[in-house]
């Protein structure tokens, strides 16, 4: 150890010489002290006050580093969705619309502006079919038992195709505006949101048969987003342009409506055990979670705004809602009446509608985002990982 010569006089302060153990980010703080000759003519009271403000000053800088420390030291926030990949959707132009998924390894995406149905090879990450022909393609689903693919066109057609070579097998006409699609698997039927004002309804179109069903409910309003239970007989419908949300009782044939004090209520999901729809609407940009046995508002949230799609994922209890903004929501359910936002995740402008089917589907517990075509940058799909 190096040692120094003893002077002749130092001063000392009894609080500093007690703090020779400081630590200023992790680094122990050396004192200097001025050394004093015995014959010097300052004055002792003098050189206490200057040590004590001294001592003053770094004692607020050592406090100040601690504090930055513990700061920057702080967990980081949770991150439900992480981007790890994208698909190249090279000439798409447009926006895009819903998605659907064949129960194996197949994404379809309807590109709404670019006129076309994009059908993606989730394990190779690659689009292997373009299905052409349907004029603003909106909501497509697959009935695997059939094998065949259906596609909502807003020119009022449903336009049915051969699931494996996508040869076209049969267009239904309806009245205006086809829309959003629902497979419904125990029946084999497609439910088809169509029309528009007062013709809008709720029809339906046998999977195995190709033929349009009898089955039909009158709305008086274009019908967006619609979920149908899988125990019981209900489907619940978004009415925006009527501030309503109408219930349908397949059973029954009857219809009742529950008024909405928000607007422009287009995504909807439905939590079916906890007896939980949820809503994205637009004005103001709103999650509302209602109770489906009562059609009482259980709590509204903020959320991204220009929202189009939403989805439930019942293993972990989240609701994810892509939006427009360019961030997507995402939702905690502690129980069926408590809510909060997980976070915010960075997605891209224009980017509202996405596909999501669960965990445990092998290959499908992604999440997967329709990007549109930017200035400077093709449509891609962005893929992120759910992290539980």
């Amino acid at each position: 150890m190096l040692r120094h010569k003893p002077l002749a006089r130092r001063f000392y302060h009894p609080v500093l010489e007690a703090s020779s153990g400081l630590l200023y980010s992790g680094h122990p703080i050396v004192l200097v002290f001025a050394e004093i000759s015995s014959g010097s003519h300052f004055v002792g009271e003098k050189m206490r006050k200057i040590f004590q403000l001294c001592f003053a000053c770094l004692s607020i800088s050592v406090f100040a580093a601690q504090l930055n420390a513990q700061v920057t030291s702080a967990p980081e926030p949770p991150r439900p969705l992480v981007l790890t990949e994208a698909i190249p959707m090279a000439g798409v132009q447009g926006r895009f619309d819903h998605f659907g998924f064949d129960g194996k390894n197949q994404l379809i995406v309807a590109a709404l502006g670019n006129n076309t149905v994009e059908v993606i090879d989730i394990s190779a990450r690659l689009r292997v079919h373009t299905v052409t022909g349907i004029p603003n393609p909106q909501g497509v689903v697959y009935a695997p038992e059939s094998k065949k693919l259906f596609a909502a066109s807003s020119k009022g057609k449903l336009y049915i195709y051969g699931g494996r070579t996508f040869d076209l097998v049969k267009s239904i006409d309806f009245e205006g505006d086809v829309d959003n699609l629902w497979y419904d698997a125990a029946n084999q039927r497609v439910y088809v949101g169509y029309g528009e004002d007062e013709t809008g309804a709720i029809g339906a179109v046998d999977a195995s048969t190709n033929e349009r069903r009898q089955e039909e409910y009158k709305l008086g309003a274009h019908p967006e987003s619609f979920q149908l239970e899988t125990a019981g007989p209900n489907i619940y419908v978004n009415l925006p342009d009527l501030k309503q949300i109408a219930v349908i009782n397949r059973k029954t044939r009857t219809i009742t409506r529950w008024p909405m004090t928000l607007e422009h209520n287009f995504p909807m999901a439905l939590d079916e055990a906890d007896h939980r729809l949820f809503v994205a609407t637009h004005q103001p940009p709103r999650l509302a979670v209602f109770d489906t046995n009562s059609g009482h508002t259980v709590v509204t949230l903020p959320c991204v705004q220009d929202a189009d799609d939403l989805y439930y994922d019942s293993s972990r209890k989240r609701i994810y809602v892509p939006g427009g903004e360019g961030f997507i929501s995402v939702f905690q359910q502690t129980d069926a009446d408590h809510y909060h936002l997980l976070a915010k995740v960075p997605s891209a402008l224009g980017a509202r509608t996405a596909g999501y089917f669960g965990k445990g589907r092998k290959g499908f517990d992604r999440f997967f985002l329709a990007v549109p075509a930017r200035a400077d940058h093709g449509a891609e799909i962005w893929i992120y990982t759910v992290e539980d």
